[in-house]
């Protein structure tokens, strides 16, 4: 079973994203590359979770009249 993946680590610099293992960034055992994978909150900022097709906090009412609503789901055929 995988691990949960946390939404706001304390020091994500520190562990390398690339698999389950979370790995020190200094001693990754997964053989990922030459550089750690990095935590989505280090590329994406603070609210990473709260966008894309899979957000797991999202719009479901326009924030104006007029403005699009953002789907949340992954798209259907």
């Amino acid at each position: 079973m995988a691990k949960p993946f946390p939404l706001h680590p304390a020091r994500p610099e520190l562990i390398c994203w690339g698999c389950d293992r979370y790995c020190p960034a200094a001693d990754m055992a997964c053989g990922n590359g030459a550089d750690r994978t990095q935590h989505p909150v280090e590329l994406f900022g603070e609210e990473w979770h709260t966008f894309g097709l899979n957000a797991q906090d999202g719009l479901t009412e326009p924030a104006e009249p007029g403005a699009p609503v953002i789907a949340t789901s992954a798209l259907q055929p």
